[in-house]
């Protein structure tokens, strides 16, 4: 019995913030994908694993990502998107990577869970996921398990969006999916 009202709990938590994120976001962040050269992303603990569940559907979807901080990570450069994932916008690590791209005449996204924060002022384009008001106290889903989990249900539904529009084939996807596992 607990175990249902607790998922129910976590659903219904997920659906009110996503019911609360602006609908045009999927078609803006496409067009800011479809105008990159490269794209780069980021972010900090949870949220730089949601980082991750992007960067390998966008790669699947035959964009050119990389993820900040890996070994085999390319410097960014001007025509570049850096997507930084950060629910307040104020991590210090991910302040100085939005301070490199812009210095570099990159583009840069943030994903986020305030309406304003260090990282949002310096950012082409800032998705709020929610709003200020949905990340009230929520007993049983600490720490920003609302932000990440409402912004990795958020991407995998801009993922959802870009292949419909571009008419991506599951088995072109397929094909790109790692095959040393």
């Amino acid at each position: 019995m607990w175990q249902q009202e607790n998922q129910k709990l976590v659903v219904n938590k997920i659906s009110e913030i996503l019911d609360a994120t602006d609908g045009s976001y999927a078609e803006k962040m496409t067009g800011m994908f479809d105008g990159a050269k490269r794209i780069f992303i980021s972010g900090a603990g949870r949220s730089k694993l949601v980082g991750n569940f992007l960067g390998m559907r966008l790669m699947h979807s035959g964009y050119d990502v990389s993820m900040v901080g890996e070994i085999v990570t390319p410097s960014i450069r001007e025509g570049d998107l850096l997507i930084i994932i950060s629910g307040s916008g104020e991590t210090e690590q991910l302040i100085a990577f939005t301070n490199k791209a812009k210095s570099v005449g990159a583009k840069i996204i943030l994903i986020c869970s305030k309406s304003s924060s260090t990282i949002g002022d310096m950012s082409d384009g800032v998705f709020q996921i929610g709003s200020d008001e949905s990340y009230a106290a929520v007993k049983g889903m600490p720490m920003g398990t609302c932000f990440e989990l409402s912004t990795l249900c958020f991407l995998e539904a801009v993922v959802s969006h870009l292949i419909w529009e571009k008419g991506i084939p599951e088995e072109d996807m397929r094909y790109r999916h790692a095959n040393m596992e």
